[in-house]
């Protein structure tokens, strides 16, 4: 493990870095990108936004003035506690983010919180659910690191970034938008409020996109199980939608051509985020990022399945099945930067309204997976 974090270093690259990272997209910067990068002084947003070593010796590392080449890999953990909260935590969202390596098309793969993994730490257990890896050490540094290194451990990928975002805090950003469209695929009703959400998109302030976005329970019709939707699955599937249609909202409003209304945005996150950018020169990754689109982020969830062990539930990739096929394949696409070729092959484990074009790919299917509207009937 690295050294505890101790005081916050603040950030010095620009807004939609951060906000790139965050989201566990890394699609703010649009066509235009490079002015801003001309344009913003960087004086603006020094002390936005948190900035800290959290991979320490489990992060790749980077000579200083390295050649900004892709595929990068980046581990974004989500909690319901805020960043500068301290004490133990636990995450409700491990994405691993993706960059191919021409830097145009992200990728997002959700592990389930309650996915069953190894600790190679053997803190806090030596085998239990992956939410309970950031249980390690009142140090979230600390913690990010075991869970990193448990990730690592399943998938071999490794990181050369990462953040801790606060949902409630990231969406203060709707807060700043005004509303942000969501679209569950069937009527759910909040364990929290007890408001009920129609099936179908519909336009939701920052209280009713997090109450919805932090849903799990509800996720539990004769439908979610059939389409893999169910719990935890469920609740990923719209935080990667949350995470996009935030991003889209802030392009057709122009945050990301507009230096003045950029900071305005990246102010709205406060203390709900610290980010760790690894080596690199964040404002010359964001000038050859310009051309990623956040409409074509690829959504993935794990290939798993409900399980129990000893009276207790976990979502376990059971062994001698599709499920460790298909997860160890993803594990390799990740790797070796075939994504599109996976989710080709794979389209049952495809959870966003993306899909990459299979015309021509070898072992792929033309099929696609369904949209985030009312309408689906598969995930």
């Amino acid at each position: 493990m690295g050294d505890p974090i101790k005081h916050a270093a603040r950030a010095t690259s620009p807004w939609w870095a951060k906000a790139m990272v965050i989201t566990g997209s890394m699609v703010m910067v649009v066509a235009g990108g490079g002015a801003i990068a001309a344009q913003v002084s960087l004086n603006l947003v020094n002390n936005a936004v948190n900035q800290e070593d959290l991979l320490g010796d489990q992060g790749v590392e980077v000579e200083e003035g390295e050649p900004i080449t892709g595929p990068l890999n980046f581990l974004v953990l989500g909690t319901d506690e805020r960043v500068d909260a301290g004490g133990e935590a636990r995450t409700d969202a491990d994405i691993i983010v993706h960059i191919n390596e021409d830097l145009t098309q992200v990728s997002m793969i959700s592990l389930p919180r309650d996915l069953l993994v190894d600790i190679p730490s053997g803190v806090p257990a030596d085998q239990t659910k992956l939410t309970e890896a950031f249980a390690y050490s009142e140090d979230w540094g600390e913690s990010f690191q075991n869970t990193a290194e448990t990730i690592t451990n399943l998938t071999g990928v490794e990181f050369n970034g990462g953040a801790i975002a606060n949902f409630e805090g990231f969406l203060d950003m709707v807060d700043e938008l005004g509303t942000i469209e969501l679209c569950p695929w069937h009527e759910i009703t909040s364990i929290h409020t007890d408001k009920t959400f129609p099936a179908g998109c519909a336009e939701y302030d920052k209280k009713d996109a997090l109450d919805l976005v932090r849903q799990r329970y509800g996720w539990d019709s004769d439908e979610d199980y059939a389409n893999g939707t169910w719990g935890d699955f469920g609740r990923q599937k719209m935080q990667q939608q949350a995470i996009k249609k935030i991003l889209e909202r802030a392009k057709e409003l122009g945050y990301a051509t507009n230096p003045v209304k950029a900071v305005e945005l990246l102010n709205s996150f406060g203390d709900a985020l610290t980010v760790d950018v690894g080596g690199y020169n964040l404002v010359d990754m964001i000038t050859q990022m310009k051309d990623v689109d956040p409409n074509e982020i690829l959504s993935i969830g794990t290939p798993s399945s409900e399980g129990s062990i000893n009276g207790t539930s976990y979502v376990i990739i059971h062994e001698g099945t599709d499920e460790q096929t298909a997860s160890e394949a993803l594990w390799e696409a990740i790797q070796t930067d075939t994504l599109d070729e996976w989710a080709c092959a794979n389209p049952t484990w495809l959870s966003g309204d993306s899909a990459p074009d299979c015309t021509g790919v070898t072992g792929g299917t033309t099929s696609a997976p369904p949209t985030d509207g009312a309408s689906e009937t598969a995930d």
